[in-house]
């Protein structure tokens, strides 16, 4: 159990996942993205979710009121899927090859109930066309959380890069 104070004078007990449930979540998702199993790792997400990934000079920046490379609602990220899974996704047919390292994962209680705030450090290697692209970055992640199943409520990853390689854009799920 974990205190959190909510407000002066108002405690509340609440349980989180242990560290090891949130990798061992964060691992089958990296295992759901390497195997492109796209439509199996949209329902790692709550209804409702987004996925987002900031410019890589404004890491903190808000999808509101700055450029993100990605800000996907919950409608645009099923037709993102959608769309990677079709063979008229010219740049990802045949699809890249990638694998992902996920590690420093800390685990700390949301903001809001039944919230789980997740960062992590990544590395996702993406293979095509006899080219290796290397993906640095730490994700910020909002998990809800039940106590017993974990969804993402709001997915972020913020890369580490100076500039996109090739051609300035990213066509996987990072």
């Amino acid at each position: 159990m974990t205190t959190v104070h909510v407000e002066p004078g108002l405690v509340v007990e609440r349980s989180l996942p242990s560290r090891a449930d949130v990798e061992d979540f964060l691992f089958y998702e990296a295992e759901l993205l390497d195997g492109w199993r796209l439509d199996k790792w949209l329902g790692l997400f709550e209804e409702g979710g987004t996925y987002r990934m900031p410019a890589t000079d404004a890491p903190d920046s808000n999808p509101e009121t700055s450029l993100f490379l990605i800000s996907d609602t919950w409608e645009r990220l099923q037709a993102r899927v959608k769309r990677l899974n079709s063979r008229n996704a010219h740049i990802e047919n045949p699809h890249s090859r990638t694998r992902r390292i996920v590690g420093n994962v800390r685990v700390a209680a949301g903001e809001d109930p039944g919230t789980v705030r997740v960062r992590a450090n990544f590395a996702v290697y993406r293979i095509r066309y006899e080219q290796t692209d290397l993906y640095v970055g730490a994700y910020d992640h909002v998990l809800g959380w039940d106590g017993a199943t974990l969804r993402f409520r709001h997915r972020k990853a913020v890369l580490d890069l100076d500039a996109l390689r090739p051609a300035g854009k990213v066509s996987i799920i990072l």
